[in-house]
This record gives C-alpha cells, structure tokens and sequence, in this order.
C-alpha cells in the first residue's frame, strides 16, 4: 500500500470570490505575473493549469523539440553545433530542385 500522500494546498477566498495561488502550485505550473489559469472541471473535481494564450499554441512537435534543445544547451552543450558553412550547403544541395506548396494537404502516407 502507498502511503505517500498527494500534496494539498488551501486558499482563502476573498469577498470578491479572489485568492492567491500557493507558491508550490505557481512553481508546478510554472506561474508568472499576469499568466492566465484555466479551470476544467472532471468528473465532479476541479483540475488547474496554466491557460496557453489563445493565438500562441505551440505546436506539441516544436515544444518537445525545444524542451530537447535546452536540456541539451543545459546537460551537455558541447554536442550542439552551429548549422552553417559545410553543413548548409550540403542541406542546400539536397533539397535543391525541390518544389514544396507548404499551403498543400498533406498526404495520407
């Protein structure tokens, strides 16, 4: 059996119906000043997260390339490499030629 118990933080609300959220819950959700929260209700609970700003979603394929690119800049930068001079030209030949509609539906394939 786990007795490990899940954290629980309180507010107080105020006469306006406002409250503070708990520095542990702005640090899980990594909270700033002026960042939005969204409430969704589940199955008779309420679940809070941080809100993306409407117009700025992040496609989840550059977000989980951009989480890579800084664990990597952070654990072990030596391996990123400018992408430049050799390399770019190498890059510029293969797709060379190449017409690409980037408007056009995508294949099934």
């Amino acid at each position: 059996m786990n007795d490990v118990q899940t954290p629980r933080f309180e507010a107080t609300l105020t006469d306006k119906y406002q409250n503070t959220v708990p520095a542990a819950v702005r640090k899980a959700l990594h909270l700033g000043k002026r960042d939005k929260i969204a409430y969704i209700i589940r199955d008779g609970q309420v679940v809070l997260e941080k809100a993306e700003p409407q117009g700025d979603r992040v496609d989840p394929a550059v977000q989980a390339f951009l989480g890579f690119l800084e664990r990597e800049m952070v654990n072990d930068p030596k391996r990123l490499q400018p992408f430049g001079g050799e390399k770019a030209r190498q890059a510029t030949e293969l797709v060379e030629g190449m017409d690409v509609d980037l408007d056009a539906p995508l294949d099934d394939e």
